[in-house]
């Protein structure tokens, strides 16, 4: 502890950035959970909507691909403060992680469903032919089918979207979610203490490689090839 002190002088509580680091993880755990659950049926309604796909129609797909780009167009900070008035009615507070989830969710969601789209436009066109000429239902194509043929690209976009998750969680520090980007905003930023800063920035690296590394075995290891 002596040695961190001499590094970094300014940093007075090792406790608190340890407790920020959980705050993050908790963040990004609870928003990617809901954010999967959310953006993989979505996707999977995108693409099956979409012109000449199994179920086309138009209307509904140009409604929810219009929302989706809504939402992935507003810049994220901007975004968790014009919800704050929903996140309060949904969780009972605008403030700390249960503050956060709601925003987080609702602005990686659609960024998912999105890369879940691709990833099921990807699926070789004959393979689907095949299950239908089997006298397969939308349902068997899409569970036995679509889904594990895309598997390997539905995973590296989850990879993609936590990483953009991690950044989101920083960005909500700002407003008070709580967490490294808290840590980072109110000590590095307002106080000036860049020992924080620097600190924080380096665990946010830190916390991003692994999250690639992560995925990246789990696409080797459940990727179609």
């Amino acid at each position: 502890m002596n040695l961190l002190q001499r590094l970094f002088p300014n940093i007075d509580d090792w406790a608190e950035i340890g407790r920020a680091c959980i705050d993050t993880l908790l963040m990004l755990g609870g928003s990617m959970a809901l954010t999967v659950a959310i953006g993989l049926p979505l996707g999977v309604l995108l693409y099956l909507t979409a012109p000449n796909q199994l179920r086309p129609m138009p209307k509904l797909y140009a409604i929810t691909s219009l929302l989706v780009n809504i939402l992935r167009s507003v810049p994220f900070i901007i975004l968790m403060i014009v919800l704050m008035p929903v996140t309060y009615v949904l969780v009972g507070t605008k403030l700390g992680i249960r503050g956060a989830i709601p925003p987080l969710v609702i602005g990686a969601a659609p960024f998912f469903a999105r890369l879940v789209e691709t990833a099921l436009r990807e699926v070789q066109q004959g393979v689907i032919e095949a299950s239908q000429a089997m006298g397969a239902s939308l349902w068997q194509i899409v569970r036995h089918v679509l889904l594990p043929e895309a598997r390997g690209g539905i995973f590296a976009g989850m990879t993609v979207t936590a990483i953009a998750l991690v950044g989101y969680t920083a960005m909500g520090g700002a407003i008070g979610s709580g967490g490294l980007g808290d840590l980072a905003y109110r000590y590095g930023y307002l106080s000036y203490k860049s020992d924080y800063m620097l600190v924080t920035v380096v665990l946010l690296i830190v916390l991003v490689q692994l999250l690639q590394m992560i995925g990246d075995r789990v696409v080797a290891r459940f990727g179609r090839h």
